[in-house]
């Protein structure tokens, strides 16, 4: 339950930052910024924190090489439901969402992974260790 708790808030955050709807941030910020600046610095740098969490997390725990490793592995996962004709990437806005999950998805595993090898291994990590 936790990776899926992980993965809804990494979610989350990359959609309120960019989707095809109107409703985000990038769409927001632009046609506000001029009226209501402290607002959009705020929500940008509330963004900043949750982006400096996720992408800390997970180039501690899987690094650079791990999450194109990861990011490989979804793509591939696409391409075969491409190649079988279960999804189509003809729609623009789908594309967008389906990107959107795909970077959710690198997120969470990357945030996520230090638990699991810790349960997998039974090894801890440096910050795990009382000193």
């Amino acid at each position: 339950m936790g990776f899926v708790i992980r993965w809804i808030f990494a979610f989350v955050l990359l959609a309120a930052t960019y989707n095809p709807t109107q409703w985000n941030y990038v769409r927001w910020s632009m046609a506000n910024y001029e009226t209501s600046l402290s607002l959009t610095v705020l929500f940008g740098l509330i963004l900043l924190i949750g982006y400096i969490i996720y992408l800390r997390a997970t180039l501690r725990s899987i690094g650079v090489f791990g999450m194109l490793l990861i990011l490989a592995v979804v793509g591939t996962v696409l391409w075969v439901l491409f190649d079988q004709g279960v999804m189509s990437f003809a729609d623009p806005s789908i594309n967008t969402w389906i990107g959107i999950v795909a970077l959710s998805v690198v997120l969470a595993i990357g945030l996520s992974w230090s638990i699991v090898r810790r349960r997998l291994t039974g090894q801890a990590d440096m910050d795990d260790v009382d000193e």
